[in-house]
C-alpha cells in the first residue's frame, strides 16, 4: 500500500537528485549532446568563483537574520493567539493568508510596494518628512537584502507560529498555574517553564525554517535576481542563472548540490537536539 507514495517520492524527488548529481560530475551543456565525465572540477571552479563565494556568504546571512526574525515573530504571536478573544479566529486567518497564497503573487504584491516610483512605503515616508528623497529599496544593497529578508520573514511566519502554537496548546494548563501560584511571573515561566517544554517543537520548526530558505530562490528571483551586482545573489538563485537561463547545467548542479552535505549534518543533529530534549 505504500509502494504508490514511494514510487512517487522517488520519481519527483530521487530521479531529478541522482541526475543533479550525474550532471555535477561531467560537463554538460544545453546545447550540446556530449556527456564528458569531468570529476569534481565543477566544484572546484564553483568554489574560486567570486559569484559563488558571495552567493554561499549571503545564504547564510539570509537564513540566520530571517529565522532569527521569524523564531522572535512566530513566538510573539503564538504567545498573544494562545488565550481566548473575541476575534482570535479572524486574525489567525490573516496571519495564514501569507503561507496559504502563492509565494509568486506575494513576491510580485511587495515588489510593487516597493517600487522606487510607485511604492506606497515611500510616499508615505515623503508625505510624513521623514525622508527627504525616495529610497530605493531594490536597487541599494543593504536596502535590498533587508527587503528580501523581510519579504521572507514575512512568508514564513505564518508557518512557524502555526507550529508554536499547536507545542504551546499542547502544554498541561496545572504546570503554569502552578508556577504562577509559586509567584513565577511571565518572564521566568517564558524561559524556565514554556521554552523547555516546547524545545522539540522548536527545534523542528527552526529545522524546516533553515532547510526551506536555504533551498528557497522565489523571494530573491521575483524582488531583485541576485541584484544589484550579485548583493542579494543566494546558492539556489545562483544555479538557476547558471544552469538554466546561462546554459551551464554542470555547473548550476554542482552548485546547487553543495549545500546538501551541509544541510544533512545540521538536519541529523537538529534532530538529535530535539530527540534528547524531549520532555517525558
Amino acid at each position: 500500500m505504500l509502494f504508490p507514495a514511494v514510487l512517487f517520492i522517488g520519481a519527483l524527488v530521487g530521479v531529478p537528485f541522482l541526475l543533479a548529481i550525474v550532471y555535477s560530475l561531467c560537463d554538460v551543456k544545453v546545447a550540446s549532446d556530449e556527456m564528458r565525465f569531468v570529476g569534481f572540477r565543477n566544484f572546484a571552479d564553483a568554489l574560486t568563483s567570486p559569484a559563488f563565494q558571495t552567493a554561499l556568504r549571503n545564504s547564510f546571512v539570509f537564513t540566520l537574520v530571517s529565522q532569527a526574525l521569524v523564531l522572535a515573530g512566530a513566538t510573539t504571536l503564538a504567545l498573544a493567539l494562545k488565550e481566548a478573544f473575541r476575534t482570535r479566529g479572524l486574525i489567525r486567518f490573516l496571519i495564514l493568508l501569507p503561507w496559504v497564497a502563492p509565494i509568486s503573487l506575494g513576491s510580485i504584491g511587495w515588489k510593487w510596494l516597493l517600487d522606487s516610483i510607485y511604492s506606497v512605503f515611500n510616499w508615505f515616508l515623503v508625505r510624513l518628512h521623514v525622508v527627504d528623497s525616495p529610497p530605493m529599496w531594490l536597487g541599494e544593497p543593504a536596502l535590498a537584502m533587508a527587503s528580501v529578508v523581510l519579504v521572507h520573514t514575512w512568508r514564513m511566519l505564518p508557518f512557524a507560529t502555526v507550529v508554536l502554537l499547536a507545542g504551546l496548546t499542547s502544554i498541561p494548563r496545572d504546570i503554569p498555574e502552578a508556577a504562577a501560584v509559586d509567584g513565577a511571573g511571565f518572564w521566568r515561566t517564558h524561559f524556565q517553564i514554556t521554552l523547555p517544554m516546547i524545545r522539540p517543537i522548536v527545534t523542528v520548526a527552526v529545522l524546516f525554517g533553515v532547510i526551506f530558505t536555504f533551498t528557497d530562490m522565489t523571494v530573491v528571483y521575483i524582488l531583485t535576481r541576485g541584484g544589484p551586482y550579485d548583493t542579494t545573489q543566494v546558492l539556489p538563485s545562483l544555479a538557476f542563472l547558471t544552469g538554466i537561463l546561462g546554459g551551464d547545467l554542470a555547473a548550476g548542479a554542482a552548485i546547487s548540490l553543495f549545500l546538501f552535505p551541509l544541510l544533512l549534518v545540521v538536519a541529523w543533529v537538529m534532530l538529535r537536539m530535539a530527540r534528547r530534549s524531549v520532555v517525558t
